[in-house]
């Protein structure tokens, strides 16, 4: 974050609000003692910068912070996935609802999802003037985001559309039809599709 310009802990918040927040966990009680760290490894070099009567510290990026940032960003390592979702997990479990439950359900999941999104454009601007400055990665991994939202949009609305064609030949209660769009003899229930319990 230094790197990219924010060079106080409020900076650094405040630029951590309108990014990587949206997909990796940071408090703000972790940024002025990990400024604290980096600047004792000799990463980055902090000096006094009031303003006004309110003091204040700013950064910046050392030679050897620009090397160990490098180093992380190329170490040959496992780049584990974690997602959880709430939403997602109950959309899982969404069999043992009504239909109609489980279709309102959807539309929650839908409308978080549209939601993220316009939060997620209104951060375009931002990412415009970081492209200009040369940072092109930050509004990639914006792009990246919105199309996963939006995936998730797309796909709830195709499910619903294809369930609600179907609706007369669904049962209010359908094992396995929320995962299968209500396709016969494709319910997960251990019992169709060829699958012994």
């Amino acid at each position: 974050m230094v790197r990219l310009g924010a060079r106080s802990g409020y900076e650094i918040k405040q630029l951590v609000e309108n990014s990587i927040r949206f997909f990796w966990t940071i408090s703000q009680a972790q940024i002025y003692p990990s400024l604290q760290l980096l600047e004792q490894a000799g990463f980055v070099t902090g000096r006094a910068d009031p303003q006004g009567r309110r003091p204040r510290r700013v950064f910046d990026i050392t030679p050897a912070g620009e090397t160990a940032l490098r180093d992380w960003l190329t170490r040959d390592e496992p780049m584990p996935f974690e997602l959880r979702d709430t939403g997602l997990l109950k959309v899982f479990f969404a069999d043992a609802l009504d239909r109609e439950q489980a279709l309102a359900l959807l539309r929650e999941v839908r409308q978080r999802s549209a939601e993220r999104v316009r939060t997620l454009r209104a951060i375009e601007p931002a990412a415009t003037a970081a492209e200009a400055e040369g940072n092109l990665y930050p509004g990639l991994t914006l792009q990246l985001g919105i199309a996963y939202h939006q995936a998730i949009i797309d796909v709830c609305a195709e499910f619903e559309r294809r369930s609600t064609a179907a609706r007369g030949g669904l049962p209010a209660v359908g094992r396995g039809a929320l995962l299968t769009g209500g396709r016969p003899g494709c319910a997960l229930n251990g019992r169709t599709a060829g699958v012994r319990s």
